[in-house]
């Protein structure tokens, strides 16, 4: 059948009909045009709210949130962390099946099937805003949570809740649900300063999340919404515990626990740590001095970027160090404490000063006063270094007694005069220029003229005097005479200023004569350091604290080089270790304790002693083949005395010895011996003649010279008795 042709006039017909219509009634056209403003509307308002949102590259950033920085140990411990937010990222695969069912059910049960907004969700909470006339939350999906974690600030507006939702729909555009689960159980706060579940595991139970069981995983999502508030544990537990079992009760909801695994769960208490017990407070100065180095060269990225700093310090040895410390320095306090009372040196404290002896009386009278006092000004403070000897390497720190009250750390940033432990360096000077241990001076009286053009004549520790007395005999005795002798008429004072500055040291120096007594000071590491040069072989090796640091994925960022320079020849070092092991292992010695009282029987130790002018300052420096360690012992106050008698042996030694024991014990360090070079011989003298000895020496010893210094001459004062006879019969007749 043909299908008849429409006339034109018939088309145009109804058009003319429906303009007629809308020109008679133009309120038709309302609804047309007000869809076509809300159209518009909306497009205007997201291109607006878009113009801000972040970039892809931003949201490619959201993957790799701010990292805690480690700092670890040569022996592979954590010594510490910095971070601004602490926070350890760990990839899905770690995280438990239990905590991430916990989150999906109780945070957003939807989440595999929206696409970042749950619209009948928002729709129902839009209502709900409407009829209670105020902003409620409760609509967001995890996609927004997170969105407003990493971009947003928390305010509850209709401007930044749109904003959150164009943002959501960014991020579930770019990354897949497995990335957005992982990136949001990696970001969200969970108390405790604890960003993200690692930290927060080990911040609540001392756990990696993987170790984590259902109900601890139900109490980490409890904390997503209110991490400081009303739920926390440390806050209200038993609020903390509805809380937890409330995520407990959702999970049993959608079918990932069982009714009868709810009951035993919830039952169950929260078992978290103490907020307030430390983990990772080993070497407390040391972590800090590698904080401070490093922030030198990586600024703030030092606490956001996850960086692995290794280190030098073996635990092993720090706990030697800090173990000897605690044995020793409260006794010794204690017994420092009752002099200071006992002498009424603690009246110069107040201010005024106390005059009276009302007043001392009722100062003494009032206990708490006291004890408050002698906390304040009273502490005995120590400071202990300890080296690789052959390659400079930091073993242990201790910067002082309590870290938590006194970040000051002496082992590197004090600077205090070393006393007779400066001795070394003196001597060196003598040995290095050709002068042999058994060099003569007299142990008699002499006059030092200080810079104020004072005179001084410093006595010899012990008070002694005497006659002709070696090189060796006065380092073994720490005679003060002979060593003040030796840069007035051997050593130019120039020199052991030079020597000194060769040695590492970076302070001040002064070429007096009263340099040969350690008046000018140094900061503890450094002298640590300049000792090491003697165990090995003449060669300085800069302190390494760092050994190398690697970036979140573990990229080198750099290597430690061992900077290393020779400070004097093999031959002068071997032969000043053997000099200084006298100190230890000789009657006399300064530091001969060390061996019958505290048992450090190392058989290849040397060392110094160190005592400061009214005993302000107690020091003692010894090594091994395998270890360089110094020990400081005084106050903060410099004016306060140790109190007569406190010497480097008797308050820095018995730190030193037991340290050194423990840690060749604990490290199974191999007996050797200091390597003598070619260059050296060893030979038998006469101890009177001082020239080689022959069979009827009555006082023979051994001693060590540079190959072409060595005696030649044997003993002629010590004959048979055969041929003295004769030489007497000679002189009669």
């Amino acid at each position: 059948m043909k299908r008849k042709r429409r006339q034109p006039q018939e088309i145009r017909k109804p058009f003319k009909e429906r303009v007629t219509f809308f020109r008679h009634h133009p309120w038709a056209l309302y609804p047309v045009i007000i869809v076509l403003v809300l159209v518009a509307t909306a497009c205007i308002t997201i291109a607006l709210l878009s113009r801000n949102l972040p970039s892809l590259m931003d949201l490619e950033r959201a993957g790799d949130p701010l990292l805690v920085t480690r700092i670890y140990s040569a022996d592979g411990k954590v010594l510490d962390e910095l971070f601004m937010q602490k926070r350890i990222k760990v990839p899905l695969a770690r995280i438990p099946e239990n905590l991430i069912q916990a989150t999906l059910s109780y945070e957003d049960r939807k989440f595999y099937d929206h696409w970042g907004v749950n619209l009948p969700r928002f729709i129902y909470m839009i209502f709900r805003n409407v009829t209670s006339m105020r902003i409620q939350g409760g609509a967001s999906t995890l996609t927004q949570q997170l969105a407003r974690k990493i971009y947003l600030n928390p305010r509850k507006t209709i401007i930044r809740k749109l904003r959150e939702q164009l943002t959501a729909l960014q991020i579930e555009r770019t990354y897949s649900k497995s990335e957005i689960l992982e990136m949001y159980l990696n970001q969200m706060p969970l108390g405790r300063g604890a960003h993200g579940v690692q930290a927060a595991a080990q911040a609540y139970f001392h756990k990696n999340v993987e170790e984590l069981h259902v109900h601890e995983s139900a109490l980490l999502v409890g904390l997503l919404q209110l991490p400081y508030g009303y739920y926390t544990p440390d806050n209200n537990p038993e609020a903390a515990v509805r809380r937890r079992n409330v995520v407990l009760r959702s999970m049993a909801m959608n079918n990932y626990l069982t009714e009868a695994e709810f009951d035993s769960v919830s039952q169950l208490p929260l078992s978290v740590v103490d907020r307030d017990q430390k983990r990772n407070a080993i070497a407390p100065y040391f972590c800090e001095y590698i904080r401070q180095t490093m922030q030198e060269k990586y600024g703030m990225q030092l606490y956001t970027n996850g960086l692995s700093i290794y280190t030098t310090l073996d635990t092993r040895v720090q706990a030697a160090a800090d173990s000897a410390v605690q044995q020793f320095m409260p006794t010794f306090e204690k017994s420092v404490r009752a002099r200071l009372i006992r002498n009424q040196a603690f009246t110069q404290w107040f201010n005024p000063p106390l005059e009276t002896q009302a007043e001392i009386t009722a100062a003494l009278a009032d206990s708490a006063l006291m004890d408050s006092l002698m906390e304040a000004k009273g502490t005995v403070q120590t400071a202990l270094v300890s080296l690789g000897s052959t390659n400079g390497h930091i073993l242990a720190m201790v910067g002082g007694r309590d870290f938590e009250k006194s970040k000051y750390n002496r082992a590197v940033q004090m600077a205090r005069q070393p006393g007779s432990a400066f001795k070394p360096i003196v001597y060196t000077v003598a040995i290095d220029n050709g002068y042999p241990p058994t060099y003569e001076l007299y142990n008699q009286p002499v006059v030092i003229i200080q810079p104020d053009g004072t005179r001084w004549s410093p006595p010899n520790y012990d008070g002694s005097t005497g006659g002709l007395t070696t090189l060796r005999e006065a380092l073994k005795r720490s005679l003060n005479m002979v060593a003040v002798r030796l840069v007035q008429e051997v050593v130019p004072k120039e020199r052991v200023v030079a020597y000194a500055k060769h040695f590492g040291l970076t302070t001040e120096i002064h070429p007096y004569d009263a340099i040969a007594l350690g008046s000018d000071v140094v900061i503890p590491l450094e002298l640590v350091s300049a000792f090491s040069v003697f165990p090995n072989r003449g060669v300085r090796v800069e302190p390494i604290a760092i050994l190398r640091v690697e970036d979140k994925d573990g990229n080198v960022l750099e290597e430690a080089t061992p900077r290393r320079r020779e400070v004097i020849s093999e031959e002068t070092a071997y032969i000043i270790a053997d000099m200084m092991s006298s100190v230890l292992n000789e009657d006399r010695g300064t530091g001969r304790s060390a061996r019958w009282k505290y048992n450090f029987y190392y058989p290849a130790a040397a060392g110094k002693t160190g005592t400061t002018n009214d005993h302000r300052n107690a020091w003692f420096v010894g090594y091994t083949p395998h270890i360089t360690t110094g020990v400081w012992v005084g106050f903060d106050d410099e004016r306060i005395s140790l109190g007569e008698g406190n010497s480097g042996a008797v308050a820095a030694l018995p730190i030193w010895a037991p340290f050194m024991r423990m840690a060749h014990d604990t490290l199974q360090l191999p007996l050797v011996e200091f390597q003598m070079p070619p260059g050296v011989v060893r030979v038998k003298i006469c101890n009177e003649t001082k020239k080689l000895a022959s069979d009827n020496c009555p006082d023979i010893r051994e001693e060590v010279f540079k190959r072409d210094m060595a005696p030649t001459d044997t003993c002629q004062v010590h004959q048979s008795p055969r041929k003295q006879q004769g030489r007497r019969n000679r002189i009669v007749f």
